[in-house]
């Protein structure tokens, strides 16, 4: 039993799941007590046994269980745990809705199924929150041995070390070098060669062994790292590693096999079709709600500048298709009648007044719409370029063509997780971002991106 417990579950993560199913049971019932009024003798004529209430308490346990939700890296808020509470979410309601049809006499009021949907992801994201900045709470932690000692090594290290609250703690490096044993890498340093590296598993907890070798060909050491997964320990690239907490794929360690042989890059065709359906119903309804506001700005930028107020520019598309992109005109109608193509700037004296504003608030992007309709983008997805710089950018940046596997967007993970940028060097670090969504697309991250959209332009706060 002490064996089960520390080595698959841990008593912390069992004792937070079991208290995270009393919260999400009284949230249930809070809702079900506001729905009728705080009068909880119709709560008990409702669900005399409390049945529907731990049903509903079941589904969403489980479906959080099987969304990683209780993995260590996942216990502290941050994008990665609120986008499984999103999934584990959105599947328990579709699945009690399934039960509900099935099963009539269980069924319970829609205002209460509504009110736990939104109730369950707020209560536990505070909850979280609130138990993180308790230094005693001892949320799950992972104790991690790094095989490497290199360059990559010592990056993952220092991501480890440096990030507090991330429920990671950095053990040691392993080096087969015997000449390095002791010598310090980040903080830790090298504990051991392979021959140790079961030993070491054992006797210090290690439940996560991230392999960083530049060339993993080269003596890795398959047999301890089999025994160690065996017993139950994570055994993890360091690609992969850096992908997870970091939202992006380092490219300047990526190499082709881990691309074919990732867990990603999954399904395209079936993601795109489900894609095309959620683009279409999305920009329909937002290009009907936000027409008078569209009619408004062209109005303002007619007044306030010579020129159209719809500015037209071919760009980039799906599998290298051009297209021509509508925006708001925002800069000068002979911005680059003497300079040509250059990349625009967050400080640039070619914009007009009203074109800063509608930079800032983004909705010099809504005209877009039209080309999500018309099927030239997708609503969520890499930023569309400009063919001149599309043909640079693919000289000077390798898998730079990867971008183009899908859509561009409006939006996408790259414009929110990076500030906007005019150089190679931010071309790079937004590939890295735009195949880290490409690997991993789905709805779940499509809404989430969405939502830190409209959050970054309501409070102005991230990146841009």
């Amino acid at each position: 039993m002490y064996y089960f417990f520390n080595r698959y579950l841990s008593r912390k993560t069992v004792l937070l799941w079991v208290f995270e199913g009393l919260l999400i049971f009284s949230a249930i019932l809070s809702v079900a007590a506001v729905r009728f009024g705080l009068d909880i003798s119709v709560v008990m004529d409702y669900d005399p046994y409390l049945f529907k209430t731990i049903l509903m308490t079941a589904v969403y346990l489980i479906s959080l269980y099987i969304f990683d939700f209780y993995r260590p890296e996942y216990c502290r808020p941050g994008q990665q745990m609120i986008l499984k509470l999103f999934q584990a979410t959105m599947v328990s309601a579709v699945f009690l809705f399934s039960i509900y049809f099935l099963f009539p006499e269980v069924k319970t009021w829609r205002g209460i199924s509504l009110g736990t949907v939104l109730a369950v992801p707020l209560l536990l994201i505070g909850w979280r929150k609130l138990l993180s900045r308790w230094p005693d709470a001892g949320l799950s932690e992972e104790r991690v041995l790094i095989v490497g000692s290199g360059d990559f090594a010592r990056k993952i290290g220092s991501d480890i070390y440096s990030q507090t609250g991330n429920g990671l703690r950095l053990v040691g490096f392993i080096d087969d070098d015997p000449a390095m044993l002791g010598k310090s890498i980040v903080n830790p340093g090298v504990i051991g060669g392979y021959g140790d590296i079961a030993r070491l598993a054992g006797d210090k907890g290690i439940s996560r062994i991230i392999v960083a070798l530049p060339d993993r060909r080269a003596k890795l050491p398959m047999s301890a790292l089999l025994d160690c997964k065996l017993k139950g320990v994570t055994i993890e690239e360091g690609e992969t590693f850096k992908e997870r907490i970091s939202g992006k794929i380092p490219l300047d360690q990526l190499k082709p096999s881990w691309m074919v042989f990732s867990d990603g890059f999954k399904s395209l065709r079936s993601k795109k079709i489900l894609k095309r359906l959620f683009d279409i119903s999305f920009s329909v309804f937002l290009f009907v709600t936000l027409l008078p506001l569209m009619l408004l700005v062209a109005l303002i930028i007619k007044l306030d500048s010579k020129g159209p107020a719809i500015f037209k520019q071919i760009r980039t598309g799906e599998n290298g298709r051009e297209f021509e992109i509508y925006k708001f005109r925002s800069m000068r109608q002979d911005a680059e009648s003497a300079t040509g193509p250059v990349w625009a700037k967050t400080e640039d004296d070619r914009v007009t007044m009203a074109g800063r504003i509608i930079r800032k608030l983004r909705i010099d992007e809504l005209p877009q719409l039209i080309n999500v309709i018309k099927g030239d983008m997708s609503f969520v997805g890499p930023r569309p370029e400009r063919p001149y710089f599309v043909e640079k950018l693919k000289e000077a940046i390798p898998y730079y063509e990867v971008r183009a596997a899908v859509k561009p967007g409006i939006t996408g993970w790259a414009q929110i997780k990076y500030p906007y940028g005019a150089t190679f060097h931010d071309a790079l670090e937004k590939l890295q971002y735009d195949i880290y969504y490409i690997k991993n697309m789905s709805l779940f991250l499509d809404w989430l991106i969405i939502f830190q959209t409209i959050r970054i332009v309501l409070t102005g706060k991230g990146a841009r």
